[in-house]
């Protein structure tokens, strides 16, 4: 008998309210929950479709070991006692650091997932963590930690108030805000424009977002922070500014402006190609407007200025009097004041320094871009051993067919997962979570601790459907994982003690079901601990419980968590990192005419999640394409259709053309999160995409040195007509089966 559910999806940071139907065991139908206190019924295509993802039959089922060269159907003991054993002998021969783990970004979407991930490393004594925040927001939080004295600290724009928005390399239309819940983008965008407010889209194609409001501003890809630096310059001539708040909240205004001092619109028009005309406009209608701020995302994020892009941007909503302040950029807390409980703990605030290129970690996370130098470079501290949780290195990261071959290399590589990835097809053991419909859960970090939400509230699930097989959380797991290794999580025996005893006593009277830890009591807790009532109490209000608003001026002078209490504009790192601003500027200068590649995304991809879909990689959609406007594509001979050759120094994918006038001249798009052709997954691994991430550089030279993120946006390419076969160092770009499917032709024997 069909029964509905109320619960919400925890596939992006939009966190949409939903109504599932569902039948004995599996979910039949997801809907929007009309009657959710935030999202007010608005659901994404991937959001309600995403049980199809979750009951393919190449579903993980059961753990999984490589025995003989083939991953093989292993019990749970066999598992756990072989992973265990090769961790503790590890740990004895090359010390805890050659214990690893790569977080996510799906592990993140869940409560207990990454607190208990990281309770295994810290049990382990492993500093040696890597998360796919630097491969696209790692730079936010770094700076962060130096502006505001904690990472988490992100100020977000009032959609509610403000009067001019200013979006940078961010596409909310298709991929959601970042770094903040706006159920509904395009609604919310029209809303704002409705209401009299100017909007600029500043990007290198006008995307869906531009489209459907504001002005669309083309600008030259990686040149964001010379956007930025303009725009202060011209700010700093024009804008009367309050001095008495700056130096009553604020530190290093005068550095910051000897910074902006060199770089007048004229200036920079030469490489970011706004005309400085424009640009003024852009700053007169901020400057006046009753509440303004500026946003960026992935696109500024991923170049090789993200940290100085971001920096300059916090500056000028800063400078210009719109931070903390109703209709410019809030900062808002969760259940708790997390920057507080931060510095009083020091959670998040500790930073280790990776053997590779003595890196900072960020969140306590090094780079993903030195991973595979970090494996491969002999010595103390080299990493032996890899877990990897809710995420797909090898879709994600740079260079990721050196990743590969590092992998392999490694005597123990885990993953965690809900299907068989293409990081998984190269692990030693391949472990079966729950998906998200099968967990209890509260909204993740953000929304939770720090009130990322442009309407507060909170909202509870229990699992609508159970685990099939013999698939178990994520907590449960390390927790398993940490008794078979002979650590405690946390490095409390009293927590692992208390923890295994809860499991036991949960796991009475459920016959063969898997043991599990007692989750909802677990996030019961949290929410008592933070005054928010029970989680059963939470449940009742089904379509969300709504929370305080937020409150302007409640920031600076109040939470800044730095010793002086004020907000540093002008860190010493930051500093240091902007004197090779005349450098890059040169280089941009240098390289005025060649091409440069940009991602995109489209309604029915979510990084590499969805093309399990049968629905979604159907047609001409089962594989990417190389986006190129119709004037690049004449002058270098390509027709729409035609197989294209794309070139770094790193490596070459081949991939098919599409004409699109909506990019800037000079710039090509080529969608990432495809190249699923080493997978199990039974429907992607029959797409031809290409991973775009191939054409990525790796290794510390390549990296950005304050945030450590990899330069996976905006750089250089070479285009031209397919010709002849690939190199074969590059097969991996599409496949000699994919090339050949797209060509038309037979594909040539393996030699």
């Amino acid at each position: 008998m069909a029964e509905t559910v109320h619960t919400f999806c925890r596939i992006c940071e939009a966190l949409c309210g939903l109504e599932v139907t569902v039948e004995g065991d599996q979910v039949v139908d997801i809907r929007p929950d009309k009657e959710h206190v935030a999202t007010h019924g608005y659901g994404c295509l991937k959001g309600l479709k995403q049980h199809q993802m979750y009951d393919t039959p190449d579903r993980l089922m059961y753990p999984m070991q490589r025995i003989d060269g083939e991953l093989r159907r292993v019990s749970w003991d066999e598992a756990l006692g072989g992973i265990g054993s090769k961790v503790r002998r590890l740990i004895d021969e090359h010390g805890p650091h050659s214990i690893a783990m790569y977080v996510g970004t799906a592990a993140g979407f869940g409560v207990l997932h990454p607190v208990f991930a990281q309770g295994f490393m810290q049990g382990i004594g492993s500093a040696s963590m890597f998360s796919s925040a630097t491969q696209d927001c790692a730079n936010k939080f770094a700076v962060a930690h130096q502006v505001y004295g904690f990472p988490f600290t992100q100020p977000f724009p009032d959609l509610d108030h403000l009067e001019c928005l200013i979006i940078v390399g961010a596409n909310p239309a298709i991929s959601k805000w970042s770094f903040l819940q706006v159920p509904n983008p395009i609604r919310r965008l029209k809303e704002i424009e409705a209401r009299g407010a100017k909007i600029f889209i500043v990007d290198p194609r006008r995307t869906e977002t531009a489209k459907v409001a504001g002005e669309h501003v083309f600008i030259r890809p990686n040149t964001d922070v010379f956007f930025y630096l303009s725009f202060l310059h011209e700010l700093l001539a024009t804008m009367k500014i309050d001095r008495q708040r700056i130096d009553r909240y604020m530190t290093g205004f005068e550095e910051v402006c000897r910074v902006a001092e060199a770089w007048p619109p004229e200036r920079t028009a030469e490489v970011t190609r706004i005309p400085a005309e424009t640009l003024r406009a852009m700053v007169r209608a901020y400057r006046d407007a009753d509440g303004a701020a500026l946003y960026c995302s992935t696109g500024v994020n991923m170049g090789t200025n993200g940290s100085l892009a971001f920096w300059l941007q916090e500056c000028i909503n800063a400078i210009s009097g719109n931070l903390d302040r109703q209709g410019g950029t809030l900062v808002s807390t969760g259940v708790i004041d997390f920057a507080a409980f931060g510095k009083k703990t020091g959670t998040l605030l500790h930073q280790n320094e990776s053997r590779i290129g003595k890196f900072k970690s960020v969140n306590d996370a090094l780079p993903g871009g030195i991973l595979a130098d970090e494996i491969l470079t002999p010595g103390d501290r080299q990493i032996k051993a890899l877990f990897v949780t809710g995420g797909n290195p090898l879709i994600t990261m740079a260079n990721s067919e050196r990743l590969r071959d590092a992998f392999k290399q490694l005597e123990l590589l885990v993953v965690l997962d809900i299907q068989p990835s293409e990081t998984a097809s190269v692990a030693t053991h391949v472990l079966p979570c729950t998906s998200p419909f099968q967990r209890p859960d509260l909204p993740f970090i953000f929304p939770l601790m720090l009130g990322l939400q442009s309407k507060p509230y909170l909202q509870a699930t229990r699992a609508i459907v159970p685990p099939r097989g013999e698939q178990r959380d994520e907590a449960t797991i390390y927790l398993d994982l940490a008794k078979a290794s002979g650590v405690n999580l946390w490095g409390s025996a009293v927590a692992q003690r208390a923890l295994e005893l809860a499991k036991a006593a949960k796991s009475i009277g459920r016959g063969d079901k898997q043991p599990s830890v007692p989750q909802e009591l677990l996030l019961s807790g949290l929410l008592r601990a933070t005054k928010q009532g029970s989680f059963k109490k939470l449940l009742e209000e089904k379509h969300g419980r709504l929370r305080p608003q937020h409150e302007a001026g409640s920031f600076l002078g109040k939470r800044v968590i730095h010793d002086d209490a004020k907000v540093h504009l002008a860190p010493q790192v930051l500093m240091e990192q902007a004197a090779k601003l005349e450098d890059d500027f040169a280089i941009e200068l240098a390289n005025k005419d060649g091409l440069k590649l940009i991602t995109k995304r489209a309604i029915t991809t979510h990084n590499s999640w969805t093309h399990n879909i049968e629905e979604f990689v159907s047609g001409e959609r089962s594989t990417n394409h190389l986006y190129v406007h119709p004037d690049d594509a004449a002058r270098i001979g390509l027709d729409e259709g035609a197989l294209a050759d794309v070139s770094t120094d790193t490596a070459t994918v081949r991939v098919p053309v599409k004409l699109l006038s909506e990019l800037m001249p000079g710039t090509v798009a080529l969608p990432h999160g495809w190249g699923h052709q080493d997978s199990k997954m039974g429907v992607a691994r029959n797409t031809t995409g290409v991973n775009v991430n191939l054409l990525a550089a790796d290794g510390p030279s390549r990296i950005e040195r304050v945030s450590g993120m990899a330069h996976l946006t905006g750089f250089l390419v070479d285009v031209r007509p397919a010709a002849g076969p690939l190199n074969p160092n590059h097969w991996s770009g599409i496949g000699r089966e994919a090339t050949a499917k797209l060509q038309g032709e037979q594909p040539a024997a393996e030699s």
